[in-house]
């Protein structure tokens, strides 16, 4: 019965993966990321995706508040705060979190404040798409590692 729990699980994190590549959600570096973990360092995909988590969150903050200024004519600024946006989403593989940061500092370049709030509110859209699946992907790998009877500190 402990296999079978193991075995179900196993496949419900590898449909969500199936379905988040093919839904354009992750590339092939989530994969190279994956590869990196192993038995000692258990957590290492949790903890490098919950960095970029952290990270993001804070340039989506700077990003909002920045145009939210009426003032605001900085667009240099939102393009440095969307490069390191794309740098970071590159770097795990958030495919369509980066592609829709490049639209949104195309927009920045033109100097497009509607353009930049409209590229605002779809790159928070995609960013908390992804933080949803990563945090359910999270919760099956817990789940599976729970029924296995493997106890890694978290």
């Amino acid at each position: 019965m402990l296999g079978f729990g193991v075995d179900r699980l196993q496949a419900d994190i590898n449909r969500l993966l199936t379905s988040l590549f093919h839904q354009g959600v992750l590339d092939e570096q989530f994969l190279q990321l994956q590869q990196l973990q192993d038995e000692t360092s258990p957590t290492f995909v949790y903890d490098v995706i919950n960095i970029y988590f952290d990270e993001s969150e804070k340039l989506l903050r700077s990003l909002r508040l920045l145009l939210m200024d009426r003032e605001f004519s900085d667009y240099k600024k939102i393009g440095l705060h969307l490069n390191q946006l794309v740098g970071s989403s590159s770097s795990i593989g958030a495919r369509r979190v980066r592609n829709v940061c490049v639209a949104f500092r195309s927009a920045s370049e033109l100097n497009n404040r509607p353009g930049c709030l409209r590229g605002l509110e779809i790159v928070e859209h995609e960013y908390h798409y992804l933080k949803n699946m990563m945090h359910e992907l999270f919760q099956l790998e817990q789940q599976r590692l729970l029924a296995a009877g493997v106890r890694y500190p978290m």
